[in-house]
């Protein structure tokens, strides 16, 4: 019974000794900094809110980078589904827009 107690004492020392790191924003944007630069590419999704006026636009936005200055963004507005992507890649700087087939 006392193993018992002394292990979980110790382990709980453990727990707390590495959970009190001190770490700040900074730290953290520096770390984030490094890891991106260090990487071959990433992906990235979220929500994007554009405010203009009285009207609100909220897309879906997907973003992909590859080292070498390649990277692919697509928008898709969430309320008409209209997509738009814009690539770029050592060619060049292309923005794709679907085509409505309605008349």
């Amino acid at each position: 019974m006392k193993k018992l107690i002394l292990f979980s004492l110790i382990l709980c020392g453990c727990f707390f000794l590495t959970g009190c790191k001190k770490t700040d924003e900074k730290d953290v944007l520096k770390q984030l900094k490094k890891n991106i630069e260090k990487s071959d590419g990433y992906n990235i999704k979220g929500e994007l809110e554009i405010i203009n006026n009285e009207d609100s636009y909220i897309y879906d936005v997907e973003v992909a980078y590859k080292k070498g200055d390649n990277f692919k963004v697509a928008l898709k507005n969430k309320v008409n589904n209209h997509e738009q992507i814009i690539l770029r890649n050592s060619d060049g700087v292309y923005v794709i827009t679907h085509q409505s087939t309605q008349l």
